[in-house]
C-alpha cells in the first residue's frame, strides 16, 4: 500500500457538499479505523480500488450512488436497509475474516438499483453466513461468478432480483454438509444460475422459489447429506437438474411446477420427492420412447413412499405428447405400486385384477383367458357324452357353445339349462365354468370402471 489514511477523513471527503457530485476515488490505500456511513445521505459515486480496510465499511441505512469496492480487503460490508442508486460492486475483493462475528456482507433489505457484482470475490465468514441477502431488492443481476467464493452460506430469502441471480462456478463451502450452503427460500428472480461448475458443500434449499425463466443446476456438485436439494412448492419457466454428477443426498421438487423439465438418468438422486410435481414439458432421456418409459418409470421409482400424483402427471404428459400406448403402461405400474401398500385381501384382489384384464388398462387380456378357457374346456366336454334334461328337445350339443354358455353369466345361449354329466369330474368342470365367468367379468368390469374414473 501507498499510503495510510483515516477512515473519519476518508468519510469527511465522500460526505463532502463542495465536491460537487464527483465521483470519489481512492486508490491502493490503508484505510485505518472503521469506515461509518450508517445513515449517510451520499451524493456521489464512490469507488475504492485496491485498498485494504483495517475495519468493516458501514452503510446501514444510508442513501448513495455507486458504491464500488473493487480489489480490496476489508473485515465486513454492513449495508442492511441501504439505498443505492447505481451499482454496488465487491469485484476481486477479499471480504470478512476467520474469527468474526456476523456476516461477511449484510445486504439484509437493502435496495439495489443496478447490479451487486461479487465476481471473484471471496467471502470469508466459516461457520456463519458469508452473504446475507434476505429481502435484497436488486433492478440488476447478482453476479457471483468469474472464481466467486463463499465460505459460509450464501442466503437470499425472500430477495427480488429482477436482473437473476448468476451464480455459474461459484463455489460456497460450509465444512458440515448438514449444513446450509445456500438458502433462497421465497426469492423472486428473473432466472437463478447455480450451474457450469457451481459446488455446494452443503443443502441447497429453494423453497417457494419464483422465477420467470431458467432455474439451472447443469453441470452442478451438490455435495450436502440428506436433502440435497430442496424446491418443495417452486414455480419456474424451466428447470434444469442435469447435475455433473448424482446429489449426495435426495432431491424434493414435492408441489413444484415447471413449464419445462429436463434431466438426466445418469444423475438422478437415490431419492426423489415428486408428489405434486407437475410440468408442461418433460425432456426425453434415451433415444427411444421405449427406453424414455423405462427411465421414466425408473425414476417414479426413486420416490421413498407410494404416491399416485407422480404417476398420473406423467401419463398427462405421454398422452399430450400423443403417446396413449406409454400413458396407459404408466397408469398400469402405478397400480402395480398402490397394491403393494394394501392388506392381505387388496393385494389378492389387486393380483387377480392385474392378471384378468391389467387393471383395465389391458383388456385384450380377458378375451385370452376366454379363449383359453374356452378351448380346454370344450375339449373336455367334447370327450364324454352329457345327459339331456329333456330327451328329444332343444338344440344338439354343441361343446363350444355350452363351454361359452357356462362363461358368461350375463344373457346366455340357451344351452346350459339343456344338458347334465354323470361323471362328478365333468360336472364340477361346469360349476367350476360357471364361478369362473362371474369372477372375470366382475374383474373386466371394475378394470374398466377403475379406467374411466381414474384414467
Amino acid at each position: 500500500m501507498s499510503s495510510a489514511v483515516d477512515a473519519d477523513r476518508v468519510r469527511r471527503e465522500i460526505l463532502d457538499e463542495g465536491a460537487g457530485g464527483r465521483p470519489y476515488l481512492l486508490r491502493d490505500a490503508r484505510v485505518t479505523g472503521e469506515l461509518r456511513l450508517d445513515g449517510a445521505g451520499i451524493r456521489r459515486a464512490v469507488r475504492f480500488e485496491g485498498c485494504r480496510f483495517d475495519g468493516p465499511v458501514t452503510l446501514e441505512g444510508a442513501s448513495t450512488l455507486a458504491f464500488e469496492l473493487v480489489d480490496c480487503v476489508l473485515p465486513g460490508l454492513r449495508a442492511s436497509t441501504a439505498h443505492v442508486g447505481g451499482r454496488l460492486d465487491l469485484r476481486r475483493s477479499a471480504v470478512g475474516e476467520t474469527d468474526g462475528l456476523g456476516s461477511a456482507v449484510d445486504l439484509v433489505h437493502a435496495d439495489v438499483a443496478g447490479g451487486l457484482r461479487l465476481d471473484g470475490a471471496h467471502l470469508i465468514a466459516p461457520g456463519r453466513t458469508a452473504l446475507e441477502g434476505g429481502g435484497l431488492v436488486t433492478r440488476g443481476g447478482v453476479f457471483c461468478e468469474d472464481g466467486f467464493v463463499a465460505e459460509g452460506e450464501v442466503s437470499f430469502p425472500g430477495a427480488e432480483l429482477t436482473g437473476g441471480l448468476w451464480m455459474r462456478g461459484a463455489r460456497i463451502t460450509v465444512g458440515d454438509r448438514e449444513r446450509f450452503a445456500f438458502h433462497g427460500d421465497a426469492l423472486k428472480a428473473s432466472t437463478v444460475r447455480l450451474s457450469h461448475g457451481f459446488r455446494a458443500d452443503g443443502r441447497v434449499r429453494l423453497r417457494g422459489v419464483r422465477a420467470e425463466d431458467l432455474v439451472s443446476f447443469n453441470d452442478a456438485e451438490l455435495l450436502g447429506s440428506g436433502s440435497s436439494l430442496m424446491c418443495v412448492g417452486m414455480q419456474v419457466g424451466a428447470l434444469d437438474l442435469r447435475f455433473a454428477r448424482r446429489p449426495a443426498g435426495s432431491v424434493n421438487l414435492r408441489t413444484a411446477h415447471a413449464s419445462r423439465l429436463q434431466d438426466d438418468p445418469a444423475t438422478w438422486p437415490l431419492s426423489l420427492g415428486l408428489d405434486g410435481l407437475t410440468y408442461d414439458w418433460l425432456g426425453e432421456t434415451a433415444a427411444t420412447r421405449r427406453e424414455d418409459l423405462t427411465d421414466r418409470l425408473a425414476w417414479l421409482g426413486r420416490q421413498p413412499v407410494y404416491a399416485p400424483q407422480p404417476y398420473e402427471q406423467l401419463a398427462s404428459h405421454y398422452r399430450r405428447s400423443g403417446h396413449e400406448d406409454e400413458a396407459r403402461r404408466v397408469l398400469l405400474v402405478r397400480e402395480r405400486c398402490r397394491r403393494a401398500t394394501l392388506g392381505p385381501a387388496g393385494r389378492t384382489w389387486g393380483w387377480l385384477l392385474d392378471g384378468v384384464v391389467g387393471y383395465g388398462y389391458r383388456p385384450w387380456l380377458a378375451g385370452l383367458w376366454l379363449a383359453l378357457l374356452t378351448l380346454i374346456a370344450s375339449l373336455v366336454f367334447d370327450a364324454y357324452t352329457p345327459v339331456p334334461n329333456k330327451p328329444g328337445e332343444g338344440a344338439p350339443f354343441n361343446p363350444v357353445v355350452y363351454t361359452l354358455d357356462l362363461l358368461v353369466p350375463v344373457g346366455g345361449l340357451g344351452m346350459r339349462g339343456d344338458w347334465h354329466w354323470t361323471e362328478a369330474g365333468v360336472q364340477a368342470l361346469a360349476y367350476g365354468l360357471v364361478g369362473v365367468g362371474w369372477i372375470l367379468t366382475t374383474a373386466v368390469v371394475a378394470g374398466v370402471t377403475r379406467t374411466l374414473s381414474r384414467g
